[in-house]
């Protein structure tokens, strides 16, 4: 007979059953990837590219109990003073969150829904630099609670703010 409960840990294929949100789709909504410099910038001996990455995090509801969570990217590398290649990747998912209270909504879509898109868009944005003649761009994990902290925590002191009359 099987014991549900081992050492008062649940077995992990209840575990899995309780989970509060289920992936329903992901999707590309939009890519785009410049080499506004080619052939030049792709030449033996060019410097290493700097490269400087955006991330944006939106969500929205989009039915009952469903949403989307998009997860942007922004990937600009520089060769000195000119461009040698911008990523911009917009990677949706379709997320419902079955029977969480609602204040737990946005927390739960802000910092668990990247997290589970995060690994796929990384992939598209190698294949996309790899593919436009560059080394494959590996973008380094991204700490989603701490960008969902930190942009509540600019998002509040914002709202403290005394508002200033137009001029």
């Amino acid at each position: 007979m099987s014991d549900p409960q081992i050492n008062g840990a649940e077995q992990p294929s209840q575990q899995a059953s309780s989970l509060p949100m289920h992936v329903l789709a992901q999707y590309v909504k939009d890519l785009s990837f410049e080499n506004p410099n080619a052939p030049q910038s792709l030449l033996p001996n060019q410097p290493q590219p700097q490269v400087n990455i955006g991330v944006d995090v939106q969500a929205q509801m989009v039915g009952e109990d469903v949403y989307e969570v998009t997860l942007q990217l922004r990937c600009e590398a520089r060769q000195g003073e000119t461009v040698a290649f911008i990523v911009e990747l917009s990677y949706g998912g379709l997320f419902q969150l079955p029977g969480l209270p609602q204040e737990h909504h946005r927390p739960v879509l802000m910092i668990e829904g990247p997290r589970m898109l995060f690994p796929f868009a990384r992939a598209i944005v190698s294949t996309a630099t790899r593919d436009g003649g560059y080394p494959p761009l590996l973008v380094n994990p991204i700490d989603f609670a701490d960008l969902y902290h930190r942009q509540g925590g600019a998002q509040a002191a914002a709202e403290q703010q005394p508002q200033q009359p137009p001029f």
